[in-house]
C-alpha cells in the first residue's frame, strides 16, 4: 500500500478546509436502505471506509453512485441480508448494517468484525439491545444470524454509552412497534447527525444528543432525502496538533467548534493560541509548548480516545511532563514504540502513558498500526529533525482524506511512495 516519505522541520503554515466526518457518514450510508426513495449526501469524505461501505452497499442491491464529494444511493429491495466477511474483517463499523438489515428485512447474518486492532470492542451491547426489541440471534461458523418476526419498542438501558450499540438501536427501533428509550445512550454529535438525517427520512427520533433517546416507530416507509454531512472533529484536532507539534499557524474552515471544546481545552492549556469564529479555527504557536498535567480519555463530552495518540505526538515535544491515562481501548498504545524510536520520552505502565518532553524528535522508518496512531506518527514525522518514512498508511487512508495533499498544501514536505 506504498509509504509516506516525511522531511520534517518545516512549520505548518497556511489554509485546510476539513472533510466530512468518517463517524458520521458510516451510519447514515447504512440507514439509506430503510428509505423509500434516493437519498443524495453531500461533504462526503473520499476514504477507504466509505469505499468499502459503498461496496457493501452494492452487495446489499443498492446502486451508489459518487461525484466528488457528493453521493447518491438509490436503495431497492434488498437482494441479501448477509453481510460479506471479507468486508467485516476489514472493517469493523460494518457491523452498524445490522441495526439497518434488521429494520428493512427481520433478518440479517453478519460475521465478527475486525478493523483496527485497538483492543476489544465487544458487541455484546449491540446484540442485548437488537434481543430486547425481539431479535433472535445465534452465533454459527463465525456469523452472527438474526430474526425477528417483529420489532417491538421497550426501554434499553446500556451499560457503557457505545457509539456503535446507540446507532445499531436506533436503526432497529426505526420501525418497530410503539415507543424505545434508550437509556445511558451515546451522547457524540455523531449520534446527532444520524438521527437528524434519519428525522428528515421521516423517523420520530428525540433527544439525541442527551443521555436518554426516544425513537416512535413508524408505519409508513421512510422517503428519500437530501443531507449535508457533518464536519470530522476528529481531522480538525489532528491538523491542529499538527500544527502545535511543528510551530506552525493554521486557519481550518468547515469545522464546528462546539463539538471539540475538550480538545481545544488541552491545545490552549498547552499554550497554542486560538481563536474561534462561525465554522473556521484558527490556531498558531506561542512560546514553547508546555506539557498536560493529566489526559483522560471519556466518552462524549470528554477528550476523545480517538485524538490521544496525535496529542501524544504534541505532547512527546512539550516542556515538562504530561500523563495520558487511556480509558476506552487497552490497546491505545501501539503508536509508543515507534514514538520512542523517533526520540520521544515516554513510559507505559498499564493504561497510562507518561510523556517527557524532549527538545528534538529525529526522523526514523516507523510503521503506523492502526489509523489514529498512523496519525500521530505522521505529525511526528513533520516535527523531527531528518527524513522518516511511514508505513502502514492504508490505516491512514482509512480516515483522512488525501493527508499528504492536505499538509504539503501548508508546507509540509510529505509524499506517497
Amino acid at each position: 500500500m506504498g509509504k509516506f516519505v516525511v522531511e520534517g522541520k518545516n512549520p505548518l503554515l497556511g489554509e485546510i478546509k476539513v472533510q466530512g466526518a468518517k463517524n458520521a457518514v458510516l451510519p447514515i450510508l447504512a440507514a439509506t436502505i430503510l428509505a423509500d426513495g434516493e437519498c443524495v449526501l453531500h461533504n462526503v469524505p473520499d476514504l477507504r471506509d466509505v469505499s468499502k461501505t459503498e461496496l457493501v452497499l452494492r452487495r446489499l442491491g443498492c446502486p451508489v453512485k459518487r461525484e466528488g464529494h457528493d453521493l447518491t444511493v438509490k436503495p431497492a429491495e434488498l437482494c441479501s441480508c448477509r453481510i460479506c466477511e471479507d468486508l467485516m474483517r476489514e472493517m469493523r463499523s460494518s457491523i452498524i448494517f445490522l441495526g439497518a438489515v434488521i429494520s428493512k428485512c427481520r433478518e440479517a447474518s453478519v460475521s465478527m468484525p475486525g478493523g483496527c486492532p485497538i483492543g476489544l470492542r465487544p458487541i455484546d451491547l449491540h446484540l442485548k439491545g437488537l434481543r430486547d426489541l425481539g431479535v433472535e440471534i445465534s452465533e454459527e461458523h463465525g456469523y452472527i444470524n438474526c430474526r425477528a418476526k417483529k420489532l417491538v419498542g421497550c426501554e434499553i438501558h446500556l451499560d457503557f454509552p457505545s457509539v456503535g450499540a446507540t446507532e445499531n438501536i436506533i436503526l432497529a427501533a426505526v420501525y418497530a412497534e410503539g415507543r424505545t428509550t434508550v437509556q445511558n445512550a451515546a451522547r457524540e454529535p455523531e449520534i446527532i447527525d444520524l438521527a437528524s438525517f434519519l428525522n428528515k427520512m421521516g423517523a420520530r427520533i428525540t433527544g439525541a444528543g442527551t443521555g436518554t433517546i426516544y425513537i416512535e416507530g413508524v408505519k409508513e416507509p421512510l422517503h428519500g432525502t437530501e443531507y449535508t454531512i457533518m464536519p470530522d472533529r476528529i481531522a480538525a484536532a489532528t491538523y491542529l496538533a499538527a500544527a502545535a507539534a511543528t510551530d506552525g499557524e493554521l486557519l481550518l474552515t468547515g469545522t464546528e467548534p462546539k463539538h471539540m471544546g475538550a480538545m481545544l481545552h488541552v491545545l490552549n492549556e498547552m499554550g497554542m493560541k486560538l481563536k474561534v469564529f462561525g465554522d473556521t479555527i484558527h490556531i498558531k504557536h506561542g512560546k514553547r509548548l508546555s506539557g498536560v498535567h493529566m489526559l483522560r480519555t471519556m466518552p462524549y463530552p470528554g477528550f476523545p480516545t480517538d485524538i490521544q495518540s496525535p496529542f501524544m505526538a504534541v505532547a512527546a515535544l512539550a516542556e515538562g511532563t504530561s500523563v495520558f491515562t487511556e480509558n476506552i481501548f487497552e490497546n491505545r498504545f501501539q503508536h509508543v514504540d515507534e514514538l520512542i524510536r523517533m526520540g520521544a520520552d515516554i513510559k507505559v505502565a498499564g493504561r497510562s502513558a507518561v510523556i517527557r518532553g524532549v527538545k528534538n524528535l529525529y526522523g526514523a522508518n516507523v510503521v503506523a498500526r492502526e489509523l489514529r496512531g498512523g496519525a500521530a506518527l505522521v505529525i511526528a514525522a513533520l516535527a523531527a529533525e531528518g527524513r522518516s518514512e511511514i508505513g502502514g498508511i492504508e490505516y491512514i487512508d482509512r480516515g483522512y482524506e488525501a493527508f499528504e495533499k492536505q499538509l504539503s498544501s501548508c508546507g509540509g514536505i510529505i509524499r506517497r511512495e
